[in-house]
């Protein structure tokens, strides 16, 4: 499906990939923040909006046949990286519990805000399936 780039002599990342090579049907995913399907939030909790911005990508994989294996690429936009920080055990928690252990391409952002003010995080996902 595909292939890891790691450049030799080169410590591997935690959490991420340094490069992919893939092949296949591209699916790409809007920003996805921390409400539900009926666009309410049901907390204002830094992890459990990550979770639901997750399984938000999750679900929106699943109308196209794809799910987090396929990810390659995800784009994290946080208003406070130290509250990322902080939270950065719970955090893995919750992405393996939605993701599992896979982890794409991976870039995190501090933005000076986002479009809905209760949100504190939006991530942008690609996902290739293979031919």
């Amino acid at each position: 499906m595909w292939n890891v780039l790691q450049p030799d002599g080169w410590l591997p990342p935690k959490g991420y990939v340094n490069g992919i090579q893939t092949r296949g049907q591209q699916i790409f995913v809007a920003g996805m923040i921390g409400w539900n399907g009926d666009c309410q939030f049901e907390t204002d909790d830094f992890v459990e909006q990550c979770r639901q911005a997750l399984r938000n990508i999750v679900q929106t994989l699943a109308c196209a046949n794809a799910g987090p294996e396929h990810l390659v690429r995800m784009t994290w936009y946080v208003k406070d990286k130290a509250e990322y920080l902080q939270h950065s055990r719970a955090l893995g928690k919750a992405y393996q519990d939605v993701i599992g252990r896979h982890f794409p391409v991976m870039t995190l952002v501090q933005v000076a805000d986002l479009l809905e003010d209760r949100a504190k995080i939006e991530i942008e996902a690609t996902a290739v399936v293979p031919e």
